[in-house]
């Protein structure tokens, strides 16, 4: 399949005609200042947790410098499904705009010297190389800091840079299933199942943004940097949520619920005459008010086997069939009317198709199109924070690898084109790889 990017070439990466489907980005303000506006990130960081966490601050108005190896890239480009005029993947497309691409080897002096004097004009690194690596490179934290004292070292791990799971490698779904989340999600009568959505390693790039920024904050007091640690074990922890906690009070683990929930009822999924669709009562007078205004069954809302939670629980299998009996008498346009006046939680059991194409997601301009310099345009998934006095960057799409490189060099370093070319005669950008002019 194809799709035309205006006058440019097509992507078979595309589908076809979802050029309609996404409104263009629109500006930020003129003039406005950005929230890290003169922050600079040199990221050494690849696949999700560590990219999407710079990606958040870029998204903030720093200047992020992405570190590649020459070539290949980060490994993440390779995820499906590919785009070969963008050298990467949706995935990576997803997790990494609003940087700037640098390619260095870093097993060559020359790279290495140009990564010191990156670190040595920079604010943040971050880095989720396995333990060790950094180290190895003469870029760990205690070599940086004698090169920036004032810098703020970030290290994204599985296990933690310390004790003895250090050397462990870990991704996503091992994060679920170590933590017990997955032990949590699905049915009793099965296995547990694991969010395909890598949660664990969106959570920890938040954990990573959230703790850059208060360091940042800190150091506007202290004058001083220094280093911050974010384990995806550790947040796959608190991703559990309340359960840990429930667990410690009372001795049960938590049990399978599939689509329902141990704590509110009714909460789960019924089906109308035409698509299924989620309600959850998460208190009393929601309840009361679904059963008298939305089905219609007063006598159901003063019945005193109803009149709390825990009662409903109890009675959920005979409170889910009258609710399911009710319900698919009526089209989901029509329940979806009485639920939102009568103020009852509920919403379609979408695919991630219909979610992207929503009203809701329309009116929260969550995917549009954004400039893209060589294929016109490519569809963005905005970011969920806005500000009113200092707007986010406007998205500018993943950069190719070493896009950047020799414009990094030029105007931070302060390099000539006769100095990139030495360097790359070192081997600074590895073999045969030469870096073309701004």
């Amino acid at each position: 399949m194809t799709a035309s990017f205006g006058n440019h070439p097509a992507q078979p990466t595309m589908n076809p005609g979802i050029e309609a489907d996404l409104p263009p980005h629109q500006p930020r303000p003129a003039n406005r200042p950005k929230a890290l506006e003169g922050v600079r990130i040199v990221d050494f960081t690849h696949f999700i947790a560590g990219p999407f966490a710079t990606m958040i601050l870029g998204d903030m108005g720093a200047d992020v410098i992405k570190i590649e190896a020459p070539g290949k890239g980060d490994d993440f480009r390779q995820y499906p499904p590919v785009a070969p005029a963008l050298e990467a993947g949706a995935p990576f497309v997803w997790s990494n705009r609003n940087k700037r691409s640098i390619a260095l080897d870093l097993k060559s002096e020359a790279g290495l010297r140009i990564a010191r004097e990156l670190v040595a004009s920079a604010d943040i690194v971050v880095e989720n190389f396995s333990t060790g690596v950094m180290d190895r490179f003469g870029l760990d934290y205690e070599a940086c800091r004698r090169l920036n004292p004032r810098l703020i070292y970030c290290s994204v791990s599985a296990y933690g840079r310390t004790g003895a799971f250090k050397d462990r490698l870990g991704f996503d779904p091992v994060a679920q299933a170590e933590s017990g989340f997955v032990s949590m999600n699905g049915y009793a009568d099965r296995e547990g199942v694991r969010a395909l959505s890598p949660v664990m390693d969106i959570s920890t790039a938040m954990m990573a943004a959230n703790a850059i920024l208060g360091a940042l904050y800190a150091r506007t007091h202290t004058g001083e940097g220094q280093a911050i640690e974010v384990a995806l074990f550790d947040t796959a922890v608190l991703m559990t949520g309340y359960a840990t906690l429930q667990h410690l009070f009372s001795g049960a683990e938590p049990q399978r619920h599939g689509n329902t929930s141990p704590d509110t009822c009714p909460s789960g999924v019924f089906r109308a005459q035409d698509r299924s669709f989620y309600i959850n009562c998460g208190n009393n007078k929601i309840f009361q008010r679904l059963m008298a205004q939305v089905v219609g069954q007063p006598e159901v809302a003063a019945d005193p086997r109803f009149a709390s939670g825990k009662g409903r629980t109890a009675c959920r299998d005979e409170l889910f069939e009258r609710l399911q009996a009710a319900f698919e008498q009526q089209p989901w346009v029509y329940w979806q009317q009485r639920m939102r006046s009568a103020g009852v939680p509920c919403g379609e059991v979408r695919t991630v198709g219909e979610a992207i194409r929503s009203p809701e997601a329309r009116e929260r301009e969550l995917v549009t199109r954004i400039p893209h310099p060589d294929q016109g345009w490519l569809p963005n998934v905005a970011s969920p924070i806005r500000y009113s006095g200092t707007p986010l960057a406007d998205p500018q799409a993943a950069p190719r690898v070493g896009q950047h490189t020799h414009e990094v060099l030029a105007a931070l370093l302060g390099r000539s084109a006769d100095d990139i070319e030495a360097l790359a005669a070192e081997g600074a950008f590895g073999p045969q790889h030469p870096v073309a002019a701004a």
